[in-house]
C-alpha cells in the first residue's frame, strides 16, 4: 500500500486527488505544516526538501521501494504505475498533457502561491509585491480563460494536468477572483469541483487538518 505524507494544501491535494482518481490504495500520513513537522528529521529522510508531498511506494519498479517528492513528479509516477488514461500514451496527447503540468508547475503554482502570500497572509504589506504578483495571477487566469474557451479540459481529455491546476483554482475565493470575467474556466470548475474522486481527495486531507 502505498504512503502519502501530505496536509491540505493546493500541492498536497493533487496528489490525494491522483490516488483516489487512480483508485490506488494509500494510507494517508498528516505532516502538520503549520506546527513545522515538514522539517522533523523523520521526514526530511523522505523528502530533503522538507515541503510536502511526498510519497514511499513499497512495490516500485521492479519491486523495489522507492521515494518520491514533488508533485509533478508524483503525478507522473502515479499515472503510469496504474495505467490510467490520465497520462495518455499517445505521444501528441501526452505532450499536450504535459506543457499544461509545466504550466503549472512554473506558473500557476509559483504566481499564484505569491499571490495569496501577499494578498492575504502577510503580516508585512508590500505593495509593489502585492500588485506584482496579483496582476500575474490574473494574467494567468485569462490565459486559462482563453484556452477553455472551447475545450472542456485543459488536453484532450481529463488528465494529470487538470487534476494539477484545479486545486490551486479551488483558492479563488482567498484571492477576490471575481468569475464573471473567467466564464470558461469557472465552468471547468465547476465540472471538476462534481467529480467523486475529487471530493474524496479533498475531505480526507480536510478531515486530517481540523482534527491534528
Amino acid at each position: 500500500m502505498l504512503k502519502l505524507y501530505s496536509w491540505d494544501t493546493s500541492n498536497g491535494r493533487k496528489v490525494a486527488i491522483m490516488l483516489e482518481e487512480a483508485n490506488l490504495p494509500y494510507q494517508y500520513h498528516p505532516i502538520n505544516i503549520n506546527e513545522g513537522h515538514q522539517h522533523t528529521d523523520d521526514y526530511l529522510s523522505i523528502n530533503p526538501n522538507g515541503k510536502i508531498p511526498a510519497i514511499i511506494d513499497p512495490q516500485g519498479p521492479n519491486g523495489r521501494p522507492i521515494t518520491i517528492f514533488e508533485s509533478g513528479a508524483i503525478l507522473i509516477y502515479l499515472a503510469e504505475k496504474s495505467g490510467s488514461s490520465l497520462w495518455p500514451e499517445d505521444s501528441y496527447e501526452r505532450t499536450q498533457v504535459l506543457q499544461w503540468l509545466m504550466f503549472q508547475m512554473g506558473g500557476v503554482g509559483p504566481m499564484l502561491g505569491q499571490a495569496l502570500h501577499f494578498y492575504k497572509y502577510s503580516n508585512v504589506k508590500v505593495p509593489y509585491a502585492t500588485e506584482r504578483y496579483m496582476q500575474e495571477a490574473l494574467r494567468l487566469y485569462r490565459v486559462m480563460d482563453e484556452w477553455l474557451k472551447n475545450r472542456e479540459y485543459f488536453a484532450t481529455n481529463y488528465s494529470i494536468a487538470d487534476i494539477a491546476i484545479y486545486p490551486w483554482i479551488a483558492r479563488w475565493q482567498w484571492l477576490d477572483i471575481d468569475w464573471k470575467n473567467y466564464p470558461h474556466l469557472k465552468t471547468w470548475y465547476e465540472q471538476i469541483s462534481e467529480r467523486p474522486a475529487v471530493q474524496k481527495g479533498l475531505t480526507v486531507l480536510r478531515q486530517s487538518s481540523t482534527t491534528a
